[in-house]
């Protein structure tokens, strides 16, 4: 499971059986923390994902700001929430998603409602493909 985690929504993608390859699946509105864990947790065991994946916004001079400290106190809450978790660089995984969706031609509007989820599945392909190389 790979997940987006923005200020109003998370974007969740899941892989297939094989590990091959990502899909985009939901965007979950954001309830705070909390409520977050509790729904992203209750998706993974409904899915049984084995793990996961986190994005977290490192900045272009590979430092963490603010936005990756929460992405790891929700990654943490998750752990705790008995769903095991990675941490995944997510650098420019919005963009690379906004320029996909608009590529294909999709209307602003549903855009804005399926980024998060796109992103999320660029997040986790990043990181199968990495898997798949070891």
């Amino acid at each position: 499971m790979g997940l987006d985690l923005g200020e109003r929504r998370i974007g969740v993608a899941l892989g297939d059986p094989t590990g091959l390859l990502a899909s985009a699946h939901d965007v979950i509105a954001s309830r705070g923390r909390a409520r977050d864990v509790a729904a992203v947790a209750e998706l993974a065991r409904c899915e049984a994902v084995d793990a996961a994946v986190i994005g977290v916004p490192v900045n272009m001079d590979g430092s963490y700001g603010p936005q990756a400290e929460k992405s790891r106190r929700f990654g943490a809450a998750l752990e705790a929430a008995g769903v095991p978790v990675v941490y995944w660089d997510e650098r420019l995984t919005t963009v690379e998603s906004q320029r996909y969706l608009r590529d294909s031609g999709m209307r602003a509007t549903k855009r804005r409602q399926s980024v998060d989820a796109a992103a999320a599945q660029i997040l986790l392909q990043s990181y199968l493909d990495f898997r798949r190389r070891q």
